[in-house]
């Protein structure tokens, strides 16, 4: 490393950080990259699509309290992404549905950030791992750095001309989670990597930078109740994607969502019920077409029902009026839970129809047997974070950029706000972004 600093030091090596720093070397900046754990990669090693709206109309329509200038940044600088991710020699499949309006691309996450981490070092780089950034360093109103601190204990201070926050978000900090999230986001499983424990939040606030917005929730997925993530496969395989084709009744025996509007939704409103757990319920019709299905072509379809049932899951098979004898101690009323089903039958097959809605799925679950699930809501990053621009900026309290202070990917907020369309792109593209605005302050 130059004696004199770097022109970008970037705080996280997953997919923002990563992606940033690449095209930073590519670019011909100096660049220095700092990570907490012993590899690269972050939560992106678990994914495999880079998908999002495919135009600004299906993004208002679906995400329209999110912050309008990133949301145009994030559908208009998406296909370049994609081509960034091939010029690395990175395949990036055809463009195919992702969720009911997205479109997106498969790529295998893990050749793409080994090929950045390689890109990185070949070009000059310095990658220091097990490595904790302690506090940026501010002089005249601008970030012009950090110290840092290794595995072995050595402290050292790494000087930029423009540093990048990408430390993955703050899910698994509890308190964070608790202030930011939901009072009852410690209810839940982790559903990312470990180290994205809010690094970026707390040195980012330390200095003035604002945060967003309130109440906006977060993205995850339903998951089976009582059997804990045995290892990042399971945030896969155990997700109850399925969800959105099947019935999803709180303790009280009732509907609270439109189920079909998407999984990642239903778990947000689901965190919002009585001890944040439901049941649900699909019957052979959704088993056969969704439950062992492939929630995305080229997934790897896995029998949801049968893998909860395997690690001691609360699952249950019968007929309908079987359904009026579940398990006293899981604490439903059977006979409400049977009713409940024979309602919203003969609701979703006339006119207003039930309520809440159906939207995408107006068919009744009337094709026995019925298969039963206790699910709560997992989170893989929460949507509140450090307030940036659409040139990945920081902004302090007064909505101005601070000096010298970049972020991307999962530490940011403002791009969702209880809705999503993609995190990998993102990642991506405000990673990209990023570069861009360092070279300018590079070359200034």
């Amino acid at each position: 490393m130059q004696p004199q600093g770097v022109d970008l030091l970037v705080i996280g090596a997953g997919m923002a950080g990563l992606t940033a720093a690449a095209r930073a070397v590519r670019d011909g900046l100096s660049v220095a990259v700092v990570e907490i754990a012993t590899d690269v990669g972050g939560s992106a090693r678990f994914a495999g699509y880079a998908w999002t709206a495919p135009d600004h109309a299906t993004m208002d329509q679906h995400n329209p309290r999110g912050d309008h200038a990133l949301k145009r940044a994030l559908v208009d600088r998406f296909a370049d992404g994609i081509e960034w991710i091939r010029s690395v020699g990175v395949e990036a499949k055809d463009a195919q549905p992702i969720l009911s309006f997205g479109r997106g691309h498969q790529f295998d996450t893990n050749h793409y950030v080994d090929t950045c981490r390689r890109l990185i070092v070949d070009g000059g780089g310095t990658l220091l791992l097990e490595t904790e950034t302690e506090q940026l360093l501010v002089e005249d109103g601008s970030v012009v750095g950090a110290d840092v601190r290794g595995a072995d204990g050595e402290h050292r201070r790494i000087r930029a001309t423009t540093t990048l926050v990408a430390t993955g978000g703050h899910q698994g900090d509890t308190e964070l989670r608790t202030a930011h999230v939901h009072p009852h986001a410690d209810r839940m499983q982790l559903r990312s990597n470990p180290h994205s424990r809010g690094g970026g939040h707390r040195l980012a606030t330390g200095i003035g930078a604002a945060t967003g917005g309130e109440n906006a929730g977060f993205y995850g997925h339903l998951i089976p109740s009582c059997i804990p993530f045995a290892d990042p496969a399971d945030f896969v395989d155990m997700s109850l994607y399925y969800s959105e084709h099947a019935l999803l009744l709180n303790l009280r025996s009732e509907r609270f969502a439109d189920e079909t509007l998407g999984d990642h939704l239903t778990a947000m409103a689901l965190l919002d019920q009585p001890e944040s757990r439901g049941l649900l319920i699909a019957d052979a019709r959704v088993f056969r077409d969704w439950i062992v299905g492939s929630y995305v072509e080229g997934a790897v379809a896995v029998d949801k029902f049968a893998l909860a049932s395997r690690r001691g899951g609360r699952v249950g098979l019968g007929d309908l009026d079987e359904l009026a004898y579940l398990p006293e101690e899981w604490g439903y009323d059977g006979e409400a839970v049977r009713n409940a089903v024979k309602l919203f039958n003969e609701q979703v097959t006339a006119e207003p129809g039930p309520t809440p809605g159906r939207e995408l799925d107006r068919l009744p679950l009337a094709e026995p047997p019925y298969y039963v699930i206790e699910t709560v809501p997992a989170i893989t990053f929460p949507f509140h974070g450090l307030r940036i621009d659409d040139h990945a900026r920081v902004l302090g309290e007064d909505g101005l950029p601070l000096r010298g202070l970049l972020a991307a990917g999962s530490d940011t907020g403002g791009l969702w706000h209880r809705a999503y369309a993609g995190g990998l792109a993102s990642a991506l593209v405000f990673g990209l972004t990023a570069a861009r605005t360092a070279a300018g302050s590079a070359h200034h």
